[in-house]
């Protein structure tokens, strides 16, 4: 029975706690607008652009942010990054247009086609290199980049307590501390003049719960996961801890608390990091050349 209101459950959340619809949607909704507030991720003279993939994940963030952000008038637009993967990015960018058209949200569609001459399948094709990290640097590149030319102060994304408790783990397996001051609630860490700072409104929230919501909620997405994920070393992890996750029920957050705990003093200790701008593309750059002008030179 619900803990609250002693009616059939519908999913049993953090803390093994049964919640009927009603009582989950609003527990939901409250999380997501208490991490708004607690880590001051949203200003009312802010313009947000909300990272869309079309996925639970990111239609549930934009939902919720035009629940909240519509009343108060912060201007706030979807934006969206077309791979070019073929029998799934093509299907979500239907899901992505379709809920925008409904609630009528602006959405903004970069390609890699069109500002790289490739997509993504076609730049595997080319030549060997691990599709997730290549996918990544390039995402991230043109989310940044086209963020700041359409005026956002902020990109809002849709990672969720199991993505942020994937990367920590990853960090820590791979030494990469540098990338885990990175990240938390809203980045901040390195600063640039070209630099948009990320903000992650459902990030105590686990995979289970937002997906529960979207369904919910029936907001109109295809369950499909990307055809590069599977056995990727994110995709290794994951397995892991959920694995933990089912035998020790609390471990992702608990991975999550062990980094906010310690997060302040890797902010600090790599704060000082310099970050100059490419010499090609004039975008941000810890070298002369940024990841990605490295990346399509070779």
């Amino acid at each position: 029975m619900c803990k609250t209101c002693k009616e059939n459950p519908v999913i049993i959340i953090q803390g093994n706690k049964p919640l009927c619809k009603g009582c989950f949607m609003k527990y939901f909704e409250k999380k997501v607008f208490w991490t708004i507030r607690q880590y001051n991720l949203i200003d009312k003279k802010d313009i947000i652009a909300v990272g869309v993939s079309g996925g639970k994940d990111s239609l549930t963030l934009l939902y919720l942010l035009n629940k909240v952000l519509t009343p108060q008038k912060t201007k706030f637009f979807g934006l969206l990054i077309d791979e070019g993967i073929k029998g799934y990015r093509n299907i979500t960018i239907e899901d992505a247009k379709k809920f925008c058209k409904e609630n009528g949200i602006e959405l903004k569609i970069i390609s890699y086609k069109k500002e790289f001459g490739n997509t993504l399948d076609e730049m595997l094709k080319q030549k060997k290199i691990n599709a997730c990290a290549l996918c990544g640097v390039l995402r991230r590149y043109l989310i940044n980049k086209y963020a700041r030319k359409y005026g956002a102060t902020k990109i809002a994304t849709g990672h969720n307590l199991d993505d942020e408790a994937q990367s920590i783990l990853m960090n820590q397996l791979k030494g990469n501390m540098a990338f885990s001051a990175k990240l938390g609630p809203k980045t901040g860490v390195l600063t640039h003049d070209q630099f948009i700072p990320r903000i992650k409104p459902l990030y105590f929230l686990t995979e289970k719960e937002t997906t529960t919501f979207s369904k919910l909620k029936n907001l109109p997405v295809t369950f499909i996961e990307c055809p590069n994920h599977k056995d990727s070393f994110r995709d290794e992890v994951g397995k892991m801890l959920s694995n933990l996750e089912a035998k020790y029920p609390g471990t992702k957050q608990s991975v999550v608390n062990s980094l906010l705990q310690v997060l302040p003093s890797l902010a600090k200790q790599f704060k000082g990091q310099k970050i100059g701008t490419c010499k090609k593309c004039k975008e941000p750059a810890a070298k002369d050349l940024c990841k990605v002008c490295e990346l399509l030179k070779r």
